[in-house]
Parts: structure tokens; sequence; C-alpha cells
């Protein structure tokens, strides 16, 4: 056992939920179980609620929880509840040491946010962040001091090589339906790229998995336009699926699309090039880092413009109708692959912010 003082870990309910699963949650849960495996004192608290705007009942709740915690131990939270917190979590700075970890920054999404956010990052002892371009968002937003914000990128597990298609027409989209993840997007390029004669229209099929409950007006929306399309033969929204089930999602894709709105990393992506898989993502946030080689020159994909369909469409036509574009973006996939790094190394860069100054 380290004589470190005690981490008391505050997280959405969903934390461990299989039927609620997301990036955030996977980070946490492997960081805590990081943290514990190396030692360290790590008691976990849920808190219940819709967060980063839950009812007050959730809200008593986190204060409860923040009030019963010694002092001198260290108060780590997750952004989502942090960032809209301000009056539960100010008060704890002078007796407990407050770090906030960042997925996604709550004004990023709802400007609203922003006055509680930056009082309780600017009060924080240090803030954890996943991605250099998180970390420059929040610099620059909240005037925050370089040393006080820390980059910890998400790790990724080992993984067999994908067994992948020689047309690449097994296309893959991780990601909950939500009008942030840009399936709408996609099902538009996918009607676009229907429509091609040649290659770019080879009997392709796609399928989108992840939860379904999140928005179900979109997910309907979606729906609709799989069907006025005339996609329902080769586009599946499958739901989410266990960590088993995902695997195999992922071991017989050819190509993952990401067409988000928004995206600090995109977890999705690196546990893609783990089994050799390339990726065609939006441009946005720090999506760039994930895929790799911030030059272009060789990377294991493309990043095409936010909420542009006829670009999406282009850049699956190309990788439909020619082979050479197949055969460079898998080689720098599994380029990609030899230089990710595991969650052990996530872990050590979080217990190092933990760690007694």
């Amino acid at each position: 056992m380290t004589s470190a003082p005690a981490v008391h870990v505050v997280v959405p309910d969903s934390f461990d939920d299989p039927l609620r699963p997301s990036g955030g949650n996977r980070y946490d849960q492997r960081v805590c179980a990081g943290l514990a495996a190396s030692g360290r004192d790590v008691t976990v608290h849920p808190v219940r609620g819709a967060w980063p705007w839950p009812d007050p009942s959730a809200r008593r709740e986190l204060g409860g929880i923040v009030a019963a915690v010694p002092d001198g131990a260290t108060l780590l939270l997750d952004g989502l509840i942090a960032g809209t917190s301000a009056s539960e979590l100010i008060p704890a700075v002078a007796r407990q040491r407050l770090i906030v970890l960042v997925h996604l920054p709550v004004a990023h999404r709802q400007p609203a946010a922003e006055p509680g956010e930056r009082e309780v990052l600017t009060a924080a002892d240090s803030v954890i962040t996943t991605s250099e371009w998180t970390r420059a968002w929040l610099m620059t937003r909240y005037g925050l001091a370089a040393d006080r914000v820390v980059v910890a990128r998400p790790g990724v597990d080992a993984a067999p090589g994908a067994e992948q298609t020689a047309e690449g027409t097994r296309l893959l989209c991780v990601a909950a339906v939500t009008p942030g993840k840009g399936q709408d997007v996609l099902i538009a390029a996918l009607a676009e790229l229907a429509q091609r004669a040649g290659p770019a229209g080879a009997p392709w099929h796609c399928r989108l998995v992840g939860p379904l409950d999140r928005d179900r007006a979109f997910v309907a929306a979606v729906s609709a336009a799989v069907d006025t399309a005339g996609l329902c033969g080769r586009v599946r929204l499958v739901g989410p699926r266990t960590p088993a089930a995902l695997e195999r999602e992922y071991a017989h894709a050819d190509l993952l699309l990401l067409p988000s709105r928004y995206e600090t990393y995109g977890m999705v992506i690196t546990e893609a090039l783990a089994r050799g898989v390339p990726v065609v993502a939006s441009a946005v946030g720090g999506v760039g880092e994930a895929i790799g080689d911030p030059t272009g020159v060789d990377r294991a994909g493309l990043l095409v413009p936010e909420g542009d369909p006829g670009a999406l469409a282009a850049a699956l036509s190309g990788w439909l109708s020619e082979p050479g574009i197949r055969r460079r973006w898998r080689s720098a996939a599994r380029r990609r692959r030899g230089e990710l790094t595991g969650w052990d190394e996530t872990v050590r860069q979080v217990g190092d912010v933990l760690a007694p100054r």
C-alpha cells in the first residue's frame, strides 16, 4: 500500500454500465482500475443524474459525497460533473486537493456552462485532459497556467489484426447515435455513394454500433433517412455491444468511419488502428492526434471537413475504387498500430499528477 493520500474519484453513474458505453466511461474505468492495481487507495463514487445538467437531488448527492471526503484527500472528478458544479465543489478546495479530468469541455458544447466551468477549473489544483487539443482549448478559453494542465491520452489494448477483405467493403461506425457523432452526415454520404457506378458502387455494407437511447428523435431521423435512401439492406443500426461483441465488430471491419461534429480525441480511432483498420473521420478537435501523422503525408486514412457529406462520400469512393489507396492506408495503419501506447502509460501519467507535490 502506498503512503500517498487516498484518491476519491467522482464519476457519472453510467461509469460501469455496459449498456451505456462511452469513451469517457471506459477511460475512467481503466484509470481507476490501473491506479488501484498500482497500490493506490482508490474509492469510486458514482453519482446519478443527467450530467452536466442534473436535477437538484443529484446535486445534493454530489454535495454529500464531497462533504464526506476526508480532509487532505485527493478528489478526482470527471469533468462532465465538475464543469457545472461550482457551488458544490469550490468549498472543498480549502480542505481537499481538487483535480479535474476533462474529457470534453462542457462549454465547448454548451456555452452557458462557461462561468461555472471556468470557476471550477481555475480553483482546481490540476487539470488532466485527454488530448493536446483539449489542453490548448482550456488554456486559451480560461487562461489556465500551462503547468497546471496535463495531457494523459487514452491508452489502447493490443489486439490481433482485423480479417479484412480485399475490396474494403465492410464499413464500421462505433459511436452513440447522437447529433454530435454525425450519423446523419454519414447516411447522406452513403446515400450519395450508393448512386455511384463502378467500384464505388460495390456491395459495401455499414454497421452503426452504439447506444440508440441517447436521442431517440435523432435515431428515428437517421433510421428514416436509411429507409428513404433505400439503404435498409446495406446499413444497420445494431445498438451497443458488449466488449466481446465489439471486439468481433472491429475484427471484421475494413474501414472505421467517425463523422463527428466534435471530438476531443476519438478512442474508437485508436481501437481500430490497434487492429490495423484505417479511419476516415471528421477533422475536428483532437482526432488528428489519434489518427497520427500530423503532416498527413502517410496517414492511416483521411480527415474530411465536418458536416460535409460530399467530402465523406468522395473519401469512401476513393477507398472503394482505388486498390492503391487501400494498400497505402492499410500499410500506414499497421505502422500506427506499433506507435500506440497502452493504458499503463495513461495510468502512469494520471498517477504523476496525483502524486503529492
